[in-house]
């Protein structure tokens, strides 16, 4: 039993602890400061400029930044759109990284893409699926048909699972390939200002880690209630 708990305790603390660094590290470098030529905005259009991504725009968001690749469209949330923080140039910097993934067809952020419409859809017929087992199993009295609809509604966990860990390099390439080299090449950032660039990176991938974990625990937790 204690095996159990020392298990769950450290399942939990490797999904939330990523998450934790990674409020704190872009919070510690998210302070404007006046060095920097413009804001994570103005840089973001720079680079798409200067790598001629001609159909790409440039958009604020309150969802979280990231790259839109249906409208090809690069979204920043308001203090990296208009701030001059570390944190705002090396996130600009990341997610038109992405928008250089799709103008080359980069073969892991293509398949991504296609992962990730497939399981938004499997999610929510997974979901429903999970709610309906009980009803269905009671009107059509046969537990057969409730495993069946608790087998499709697992699968689309895992699918999602799945999304996470191909999420995962598709994330270090757009930082550490794309980036993290254009910041370095063009002197953006100080040799000192690319190691904490390198840590805000790294503090973001693992939340897709993290993520992945936390995906299969939803997964335990259903089975465990229909178990019982």
């Amino acid at each position: 039993m204690l095996i159990v708990i020392f298990g769950l305790i450290l399942l939990v603390a490797l999904i939330y602890a990523p998450q934790v660094w990674v409020s704190r590290v872009l919070k510690q470098h998210s302070s404007n400061e006046d060095h920097f030529p413009g804001t994570g905005g103005e840089l973001a259009l720079h680079l798409i400029k200067r790598f001629e991504l001609n159909d790409v725009k440039l958009e604020a968001t309150t969802t979280g930044d990231h790259y839109d690749p249906v409208t090809k469209t690069v979204r920043l949330t308001p203090e990296k759109l208009e701030g001059k923080s570390l944190t705002a140039i090396t996130v600009a910097a990341h997610e038109v990284g992405h928008a250089i993934q799709h103008k080359m067809g980069y073969k892991p952020f293509i398949a991504r893409q296609k992962a990730v419409t497939v399981a938004i859809a499997a999610q929510k017929l997974g979901a429903l699926s999970m709610l309906a087992i009980p009803l269905l199993t009671i009107i059509s009295r046969s537990p057969r048909l409730g495993m069946l609809f608790f087998g499709f509604g697992i699968a689309s966990m895992l699918l999602s699972t799945l999304v996470h860990l191909i999420t995962l390099p598709v994330e270090w390439d757009a930082s550490f390939k794309r980036a993290l080299p254009v910041l370095q090449a063009g002197e953006y950032l100080s040799p000192d200002e690319m190691v904490h660039a390198k840590k805000i990176l790294t503090a973001a991938a693992l939340t897709y880690v993290s993520g992945s974990l936390a995906s299969l625990l939803n997964v335990a937790r259903w089975i465990a209630i229909f178990r019982r």
